[in-house]
């Protein structure tokens, strides 16, 4: 354990099954790291302070004259979640400094900011956690202007100009691949850790041209199992270039001619540059600690301006 003297920020995002939490000093830098506490859903309203400090208690003196400042991003800022921060509307910067709510805690020695997430209202969609990364992407490449690809259980594709969000469109491909992994007739033939991309990109480029048939060709993949036994490594891997191929034909309208930068999972974002990469598009990928700290920290940096 570092200096307590040390840290000067505490940074959280609180996802919908996890919570990352960090403590940094006065430069930045990461002292100490909590990667896989639980997530909104776990969580009453009452619970959130007491579980966090349970997490983060023995980083903090027992007494303190000033408060310790935590940011929050993400779901904490739900209905259900630890407050409600309501959403800002897009077009708009993706962090309102003036918008970003204050939480009363019955420790004493914190002082709780959560930040809003987006929503857009026609056609209606929202995000929580996704604007804090693009803040952070923003804040080392601010003349950026293209499409921001978050991929993950709920993928985002947001259209960035000047600096501000413009539009964005949901895809539930991750969410999709679980239930059907997990869920459904495909359950027993897609169980495998292994991978093969050479299948993953022929499922991709096969849906990509006829999306209509994604339902037809999931269905396939049960049959291919029972009459030709296939493996459950190819088959797991062509499930997730159908889903992909099917995500990438409904998001053309925001990535055709545009440049495009990946926020996500190394792994996941990989598949995607390769799935786009046989349309004849490049991407670039960025690490998702790094920009979701750098937009937790300009969302702090904004408060003392206030």
């Amino acid at each position: 354990m570092k200096e307590l003297s040390k840290i000067s920020l505490i940074a959280a995002d609180w996802g919908t099954s996890n919570l990352r939490v960090w403590s940094m000093d006065h430069q930045g830098n990461v002292i100490n790291n909590i990667t896989n506490g639980k997530g909104m859903s776990s969580l009453k309203p009452s619970e959130f302070e007491p579980y966090l400090m349970s997490l983060i208690g023995n980083w903090l003196p027992k007494q303190r004259d000033a408060k310790y400042p935590i940011i929050i991003c993400g779901m904490a800022g739900a209905k259900t979640g630890w407050k409600e921060a309501a959403y800002l509307t897009a077009p708009c910067s993706p962090i309102n400094k003036e918008k970003i709510i204050k939480i009363e805690t019955e420790d004493k020695r914190i002082s709780v900011s959560i930040l809003p997430g987006v929503m857009q209202r026609s056609p209606p969609d929202v995000m929580r956690g996704e604007e804090t990364q693009i803040a952070g992407y923003l804040s080392k490449n601010p003349d950026f202007d293209g499409i921001i690809c978050l991929p993950g259980t709920h993928t985002k594709w947001v259209h960035i100009s000047a600096g501000e969000i413009v539009s964005f469109k949901t895809f539930m491909t991750g969410e999709i691949f679980l239930s059907l992994s997990e869920h459904s007739i495909l359950k027993s033939s897609v169980q495998s850790n292994d991978f093969d991309l050479t299948s993953f990109l022929e499922a991709f480029e096969d849906i990509y041209s006829n999306p209509t048939l994604l339902s037809a060709k999931l269905f396939g993949l049960r049959a291919a199992d029972l009459l030709e036994h296939t493996s459950t490594k190819i088959l797991k891997s062509k499930l997730s270039g159908y889903l992909v191929g099917s995500e990438l034909a409904g998001a053309k309208s925001y990535w055709l001619g545009q440049n495009i930068v990946m926020i996500g999972s190394d792994n996941l974002c990989i598949l995607y540059v390769k799935a786009l990469k046989k349309l004849g598009l490049n991407a670039a990928i960025e690490n998702t600690q790094n920009v979701t700290l750098n937009g937790l920290k300009q969302a702090f940096l904004g408060m003392q301006k206030l």
